[in-house]
């Protein structure tokens, strides 16, 4: 089971606590697998927003690939439609409106036989404090593993 990492979104686990994973399909269109396959995407400013009962990956960039047709070229930021069971939207939708959390993507990639997916996650907004005390961890742990090698 080995799978194509393309782009991990970083700033989704130093912004938001992640509270469920998923993993959803994503519709697209074929300059934009081939722009993938170039790892040419930017999940960042990307979070997920339901239209219709139905579930979108908004503002996530897939940049055009220059050998592709240049008569059609989509735009890098459309609304891309995730592809989840109804039970998963049900839950999600739920959990969104009572809770009041987002969802947000996580990482870009292919799978074992080579589907596009896309790992969403199910997130709570972190607090300025929070993120400092989360910082003030990672650097002591890595302090505490430096510690650990040097004394062998």
């Amino acid at each position: 089971m080995t799978i194509n990492i393309i782009a991990k979104n970083k700033k989704a686990y130093h912004d938001y606590e992640i509270l469920e994973k998923f993993e959803a399909g994503i519709v697209l269109q074929g300059s934009e697998v081939k722009a993938l396959r170039a790892k040419r995407a930017n999940l960042k400013d990307g979070y997920c927003r339901f239209i219709k009962g139905e579930l979108f990956l908004m503002n996530v960039h897939i940049s055009h690939l220059e050998t592709a047709n240049k008569n059609f070229a989509p735009d890098s930021r459309t609304p891309r439609k995730l592809l989840l069971h109804k039970k998963e939207l049900e839950k999600l939708f739920g959990r969104v409106g009572r809770d009041s959390l987002t969802i947000v993507p996580l990482m870009l990639y292919f799978n074992e036989r080579n589907k596009a997916k896309v790992s969403i996650g199910l997130a709570k907004g972190k607090q300025l404090h929070d993120k400092r005390h989360d910082l003030k961890k990672k650097t002591l742990d890595r302090e505490a593993q430096q510690a650990m090698k040097k004394s062998y």
